[in-house]
């Protein structure tokens, strides 16, 4: 049994949760993950309510992992795999502020960790020049999406996010 003090969360947004959620859950070292709605104004909000795009949240999953098994460095470079950075509140067919790409930090830690990859990525040439566009802010209430988006691949199959997924 884990020790709980081993355990850390992140919280990303990277467009569908449902296919976010789907990379993560399959990584060593995973420990869970929850897809939810942050970084908005609106208490408790639903889904409709964030798809709407009046609440300024997105969809996001928090991911709860064991630093000793794996890192928040390892968990960034997924995040910035499995998806196209350079997109500016939108994944493939999923366009709104709610399809966002940011980084909800928890630690001062966890904060220069991103603020480092961003910086490496953006001289990279993966991108081909264009500006990442991820926001890196700080964590705030995290809202649990209804049940039904819970693992929603695992409930439904693949559906038709844009979300890239990591053979590992």
């Amino acid at each position: 049994m884990k020790n709980k003090n081993q355990m850390e969360k992140a919280t990303f947004a990277a467009g569908c949760f449902w296919g976010v959620e789907a990379a993560f859950r399959r990584i060593d070292g995973v420990l869970g993950t929850v897809v939810g709605y942050t970084g908005g104004t609106k208490p408790e909000p639903t889904y409709r309510e964030v798809c709407s795009g009046k609440t300024g949240h997105a969809e996001a999953v928090e991911v709860t992992f064991d630093p000793m098994v794996i890192t928040y460095e390892q968990l960034l470079d997924i995040f910035w795999r499995i998806h196209d950075p350079t997109e500016l509140n939108r994944q493939g067919p999923d366009i709104g502020t709610n399809y966002r790409s940011a980084i909800f930090y928890h630690t001062p830690e966890q904060k220069a960790a991103a603020e480092t990859a961003k910086e490496q990525l953006s001289v990279s040439k993966k991108f081909h020049g264009k500006k990442i566009a991820t926001e890196i802010v700080p964590a705030t209430e995290f809202f649990r999406a209804e049940e039904y988006h819970q693992q929603y691949y695992e409930k439904c199959g693949q559906g038709y996010c844009a979300i890239r997924q990591i053979r590992e």
